[in-house]
């Protein structure tokens, strides 16, 4: 099925990306999957699992915003590590710490 994208409305150029998107995005799992048992068996014909080889991976846990810009929902801070432009900026023009917290 071939479309005339010249012929597509804004918004169905936009589906068709994100259509786009999530099948890449699906190919690239399977693929990845692919090579993962091919890996496994290769290190299992070694008598080895992945993870006597390569070691476990651990991932740290993403830190819970705590505060939130009241102009710009999307920008947020842990508490943790330096102060963002957008908070720092807020508290020189006299702004408190607790009016950006998230409740």
């Amino acid at each position: 099925m071939t479309k005339d994208l010249d012929k597509l409305s804004l918004a169905e150029l936009k589906q068709l990306r994100k259509d786009v998107d999530a099948a890449i995005a699906s190919y690239n799992d399977r693929e990845k999957a692919k090579a993962r048992a091919a890996l496994e068996e290769k290190a299992k014909e070694f008598g080895f699992s992945l993870d006597d080889i390569f070691g476990k991976k651990t991932r740290r846990s993403k830190t819970v915003a705590k505060y939130r810009n009241p102009n710009n929902a999307s920008e947020t801070w842990s508490g943790r590590g330096r102060r963002p432009n957008w908070l720092e900026d807020a508290l020189k023009k006299g702004a408190q710490l607790e009016s950006f917290l998230i409740r």
